[in-house]
């Protein structure tokens, strides 16, 4: 079955939901309050330089102060080549990682000007994670114009390939800079990889100048909205469909695939339907389950996924399955489903960081190794970056998986008032979304000239402040009057609508 894009976009937030074999393997979610700022360049001021730490707090212009390592340092165009030749890579799709060759305090002074990129968005209570070795994606290639070097994604795995491009980009590159080429470019004509080229050396030449003008700390350039990223990044030959409710969205995929991606063949349908377009893919369950803890097996045993500030737990566990051989049989068979239950989870939750996996013990080693190659083989289709270590004599796998922007969970859920913190809650802004989608479902069912709406008083809140025009979009599509009553007494996710 081919692989489908399916985008529902409102003024107040963007989800976009990959389709593979008829089930959502990723979700990509952006609120027009809470963008994301991976990929912006700012001008900072270093406000503190700590050597005991060998990093340095720059200001942004964020609430908190970006966090800057001695490696994401630029300093000379040789820390690059010297890294290269002690580490022996030949690059990927991600920009490497940098080893210092001075400390930091030779390095920056506080209130020095610099000029930097976002690398990770802030997460929980940490600040955004910036570095000074700018790279600038394209969808054949990255530029990176602070190191002489080109590498070649480690997915493209036919070498006669890989020297192919490699060739066509030491030839026509520019003398100052380098280039990593992604996976995307495999298979692709010299005339696409120069027109890239040229896309981002002119992009970079933008950057330089409006570096030269503007004042710490200030925003240089803003990296593309979720959707062109979404589509720069995952649209190939294997997505076949692009399905969209917004014209106005439909529009600018339009426009923006046949600026940077002209060749490309796709197919893209305006879903304009009265059913929500996630109801009508049944994607709004999948997301509710991905916000539980506990996720059933079809067997009969489950799953259960903690996240912690420091690591995400993951327990395996028999539950009703109860075999038909032997107990050592029973253990295997829960345990290989799970794998591929925990690499759906993870690449859909988008959980990273440390992952700890308790697989129900085993007791032959044979048994303990078969788990380990499938677990190895589930996550081959996950495009993070992750390292598997060896299942221990305890039954659990430590694995790391490259995290770079916040989790579906932590996204759509905030600390549980009602607990003090031990659990989570749906978020307010996240029932005031529910609530615009049930409200559309009643809507088109029921008759009336009036809806009056039910909820928690700091969801009312939201819904008459910041939520508003939401409100006032449905209104004026089907042209009935809504009413927001508070109610002290209810739960926070709890709502009620009437319509008379």
């Amino acid at each position: 079955m081919a692989n489908e894009l399916v985008i529902n976009t409102s003024s107040h937030e963007t989800r976009i939901a990959l389709i593979e074999n008829g089930t959502i393997a990723e979700l990509y979610i952006e609120r027009s309050r809470e963008k994301g700022i991976v990929g912006n360049i700012y001008k900072g001021k270093v406000v503190r330089v700590l050597p005991g730490m060998q990093a340095a707090f720059v200001d942004i212009g964020l609430e908190k102060a970006a966090f800057l390592y001695v490696a994401d340092v630029f300093d000379a165009m040789e820390e690059f080549d010297s890294f290269m030749e002690r580490s022996g890579e030949d690059g990927d799709s991600e920009q490497q990682v940098l080893q210092p060759l001075h400390p930091i305090e030779e390095l920056l002074q506080e209130g020095q000007e610099i000029l930097v990129q976002v690398s990770k968005e802030p997460i929980g209570t940490k600040g955004a994670r910036i570095t000074s070795h700018i790279s600038l994606p394209g969808r054949h290639l990255v530029y990176m114009p602070t190191v002489d070097h080109v590498g070649i994604s480690r997915r493209i795995e036919e070498e006669a390939e890989r020297e192919r491009l490699k060739e066509i980009v030491e030839r026509m590159k520019p003398q100052n800079g380098g280039f990593i080429v992604r996976t995307a470019a495999e298979g692709k004509s010299e005339e696409d990889l120069v027109a890239d080229m040229h896309y981002l050396t002119k992009l970079w030449d933008e950057v330089v100048k409006r570096n030269e003008k503007g004042h710490a700390p200030s925003l240089i350039h803003a990296d593309l909205d979720v959707t062109q990223k979404v589509i720069r990044d995952i649209l190939t030959e294997d997505v076949s469909r692009i399905v969209v409710d917004s014209k106005n969205e439909h529009d600018k995929i339009v426009q923006f695939i046949s600026t940077f991606m002209p060749k490309m063949k796709y197919s893209m349908e305006l879903y304009d339907d009265e059913e929500p377009i996630f109801d009508h893919f049944g994607l709004e369950v999948e997301i509710s389950r991905a916000l539980g803890r506990k996720v059933w097996l079809k067997s009969g045993g489950y799953i259960i996924i903690e996240q912690t500030e420091a690591l995400t737990a993951i327990d395996v566990n028999t539950g009703r399955y109860v075999g038909k051989h032997n107990l050592e049989d029973t253990i295997l068979k829960t345990n290989l489903e799970s794998v591929k239950e925990i690499a759906y989870q993870l690449r859909l939750r988008n959980i990273g960081g440390i992952i700890i996996i308790d697989f129900i013990d085993m007791e032959k080693e044979v048994n303990r190794e078969k788990i380990f190659t499938a677990l190895e083989e589930a996550m081959k289709a996950d495009k993070s970056k992750t390292n598997i270590l060896k299942i221990s004599e305890l039954g659990l796998v430590e694995m790391t998986r490259k995290r770079v922007r916040e989790s579906i969970g932590r996204m759509m859920c905030e600390p549980c008032p009602y607990c003090e913190g031990r659990g989570y809650v749906k978020s307010k802004t996240t029932v005031c979304h529910e609530i615009f989608r049930e409200l559309r479902r009643e809507m088109l069912d029921i008759r009336g000239t009036k809806a009056t709406l039910t909820v928690h008083p700091q969801v009312a809140d939201l819904l008459y402040d910041e939520e508003r025009r939401g409100l006032e979009e449905l209104e004026k599509k089907f042209k009935k009057r809504i009413t927001v009553r508070a109610k002290p007494g209810f739960h926070q996710e709890q709502f009620e609508i009437a319509i008379s």
